[in-house]
């Protein structure tokens, strides 16, 4: 039994799983596409601040890539769960990519890379927010990755009018050379992307997204909607135009939307698939057979996981993260780039480990119960 701490005082007694759930690494799905959004590892022996750049351990960050490819999934990287814009400044982006990218060609796996605005440390008009998206689309077309076109905390600020985010986005898919994913992330994940295309009301913002992808339908491989609305996604799903994917970002309703329905379904691009990387590509593998029944009985035990790491505020999910990548033996410890470990509190924290425990997620389950043992007596747990 291990003794982990109450959400409302007190310990209580958890007797942890003794065996890992058994999965294969058989070949990567092939009816959806999958992709991971990846966490990056930090150096913890690096004599950082929370404010200065992010000291990151690439061996080990790389390595952790290499295990999302080897399960057949795509990676999402220098996206939100990298920490983008919270502890990952963009000189550390963009390395991040360049390496990545060098990784995945290595390897045969599949990449995509996240492209923003978050070069510009303060207020900027709207030509030098264009300027700063062409320069990271650049610098990932250069290194022959797949571009995802990020919301911009920049435009954001910057944009008055939905005009300002078409002649945004239009001029920046005129200059793509290959078609790109458009992300839509909401403000549960970023709150300084309240108001994203121009309007807070969320049904006039859909009009402008639509009208942008309208306009390029050809520059458009998919959208990546994180809006956490499962009515919302498929709705806009059956509108787009034939050829353009929709990539789920709902961290809280991915099995059903993955699954479909006899108008369509949604494919993959989600942060809680760096936890979940076996157990996601196992369901998909099912789902290649059609047997829908099956992937639901895999994924749908995860999201009440899912659902607790990306609770409010959200944007800390990153956190839970990291925690059971530690947990799971792909990192040595549990810190995070920009102090990001202390976003979460040690019930929230044991209550993750709880729930990745329960669901086999730990290939040696000793070793996760050994490390949380650890977490717990640095906090003055009781053993």
């Amino acid at each position: 039994m291990i003794r982990l701490p109450a959400a409302g005082g007190g310990v209580r007694e958890y007797e942890p799983r003794a065996e890992p759930l058994a999965v294969s690494t058989s070949g990567a799905p092939i009816s959806r596409t999958v992709f991971s959004a990846a966490h990056v590892v930090a150096d913890p022996y690096a004599d950082t601040t929370p404010d200065s750049p992010a000291a990151v351990d690439w061996d080990a960050t790389l390595a952790f890539r290499r295990h999302l490819w080897a399960h057949g999934l795509g990676v999402a990287e220098a996206m939100d769960t990298a920490q983008r814009g919270m502890g990952l400044d963009w000189a550390g982006a963009a390395e991040l990519i360049r390496r990545s990218a060098a990784e995945a060609h290595s390897v045969g796996g599949r990449i995509a890379c996240g492209v923003g605005t978050d070069q510009l440390t303060g207020p900027a008009d709207l030509p030098t927010v264009r300027q700063a998206y062409e320069e990271q689309l650049a610098l990932v077309e250069e290194t022959g990755s797949q571009a995802v076109l990020m919301a911009s905390r920049a435009l954001a600020a910057a944009a008055s009018t939905p005009d300002d985010y078409l002649d945004t986005y239009g001029h920046l898919l005129r200059q793509a050379s290959e078609p790109v994913v458009l992300h839509w992330l909401g403000p549960m994940f970023d709150p300084a992307l309240d108001g994203y295309w121009g309007s807070a009301d969320l049904d006039t913002a859909t009009e402008t997204f639509l009208e942008v992808i309208a306009a390029h339908p050809d520059k458009v491989d998919g959208i990546k909607i994180s809006l956490l609305d499962a009515r919302r996604e498929v709705e806009l799903r059956r509108r787009l135009p034939e050829g353009v994917r929709c990539y789920t970002g709902d961290d809280f309703h991915y099995p059903e939307l993955i699954a479909g329905d006899e108008q369509g379904f949604s494919h993959a691009l989600l942060g809680i698939f760096d936890p979940l990387a076996p157990l996601a590509a196992e369901a998909v593998r099912t789902l290649d057979t059609g047997d829908v029944e099956g992937f639901r009985k895999i994924l749908d035990p995860t999201v009440e996981l899912s659902r607790h790491l990306f609770e409010a505020p959200t944007r800390f999910y990153k956190t839970g993260v990291v925690l059971l990548a530690w947990l799971a033996g792909h990192q040595d410890h549990f810190t995070m780039v920009g102090g990001l470990h202390s976003a979460r509190s040690l019930p929230h924290l044991a209550r993750a480990y709880e729930l990745a425990d329960g669901l086999g997620l730990f290939p040696d389950p000793s070793l996760a119960e050994a490390r949380m043992r650890a977490l717990l007596t640095v906090h003055g747990v009781p053993r």
